[in-house]
C-alpha cells in the first residue's frame, strides 16, 4: 500500500501535472494540502477519472487538504478536534484500507516571534494532544503532510543560512519532536540516514538549480504502521517541471 503526501500549491493550477503523475504511478492513498480551493471548486470529476475516492476540507484561496485513495473512506473526520475554534483548513483523517491516514498543513507561521509564529506552535500543540490520543486506537496511523519544519539540520542544504530562521527555530522543532516523542517515527529516516533528501525548494533564488532544499514535507507513523513500514522516498522528478509545485511528493509504502 503506497502512501503519499504532496503540498501541490492549488490543486487547479497543478491539475495537468497531479492527474499525469497520479496515472503513471498508481499510488493507493495521496494526501493534499494546500488545495486552495472551497469544496465545490474542487476538479473532483478529474480525480475521481484517475480511480480515486476523494474527501475534502477545503478553503477559498487558502490552505485546504484533501484524502485521495483507491478504496473506500471511512470515518472522515474535518479539522482537529483539539483545536475547534481553528477556521482555517488544515487537517482532515479518514480510515482506508484498513488503515488509518491524516493530511495536515501546518502552518508557516511567518517570521519567528510573530503572532502567526505562535499561531503555529499553538496548532501544533493541538496536534500533539489529538496524536497522543489516537494512539490509544492501537491502529495503523500515517500522517503525511507539510510540517513547515526541517526536524535537523540533516533536513537542511544551509544549515547556516537557516540557523533559527521559521522552519528551523529551536520552538518548531522542539513542538515536532513532542509528537514524535509520543511514539510516532518519520517514515524517511527509517530509510535514508544522511542528508536530505529535501522535499521543498524555494521558488525564488533559483533553489530547485542548486538543489538548496529542505525537508519539511513528512510522514509520521505510528508503531503499528512502523512494523508494517517496507519503504519510503521522495519522487523529485514533478518539482522539476513546468508549473511545478515548490514541493515534491514522498511516500511510503506498508506491507
Amino acid at each position: 500500500m503506497k502512501i503519499v503526501t504532496w503540498n501541490v500549491n492549488s490543486i487547479r493550477a497543478r491539475l495537468e501535472n497531479i492527474t499525469t503523475w497520479l496515472r503513471e504511478n498508481h499510488p493507493d492513498v495521496v494526501l493534499l494540502q494546500e488545495t486552495k480551493c472551497q469544496n465545490h471548486d474542487f476538479p473532483q470529476e478529474a480525480i475521481e477519472d484517475c480511480g480515486y475516492n476523494i474527501a475534502i476540507h477545503g478553503q477559498k484561496s487558502y490552505n485546504g487538504v484533501a484524502i485521495l485513495s483507491k478504496f473506500p473512506l471511512e470515518d472522515i473526520s474535518c479539522g482537529l478536534p483539539t483545536f475547534a475554534d481553528d477556521e482555517q483548513a488544515r487537517y482532515i483523517e479518514a480510515v482506508t484500507n484498513g488503515v488509518r491516514v491524516a493530511s495536515v498543513y501546518v502552518p508557516n507561521g511567518g517570521d519567528v516571534g510573530s503572532d502567526k509564529y505562535h499561531y503555529k506552535l499553538s496548532f501544533l500543540a493541538a496536534l500533539k494532544d489529538h496524536l497522543k490520543a489516537t494512539l490509544l486506537y492501537e491502529e495503523a496511523f500515517v500522517i503525511g503532510g507539510d510540517y513547515n519544519i526541517a526536524p535537523t539540520d540533516d533536513d537542511v542544504n544551509d544549515p547556516k543560512g537557516w540557523h533559527e530562521q521559521i522552519l528551523c527555530s529551536t520552538p518548531e522543532r522542539k513542538s515536532l519532536r513532542a509528537i514524535l516523542n509520543l511514539g510516532y517515527s518519520d517514515a524517511i529516516r527509517l530509510h535514508h540516514h544522511d542528508k536530505g533528501p529535501y522535499t521543498w525548494w524555494d521558488y525564488r533564488s533559483g533553489s530547485w538549480a542548486k538543489d538548496d532544499g529542505l525537508r519539511i514535507d513528512l510522514l509520521l507513523l505510528s508503531p503499528q504502521a512502523v512494523d508494517r513500514l517496507a519503504g519510503a522516498g521522495v519522487d523529485r522528478e514533478p518539482r522539476g517541471l513546468e508549473k511545478a509545485s515548490d514541493h515534491a511528493p514522498t511516500w511510503c509504502t506498508l506491507l
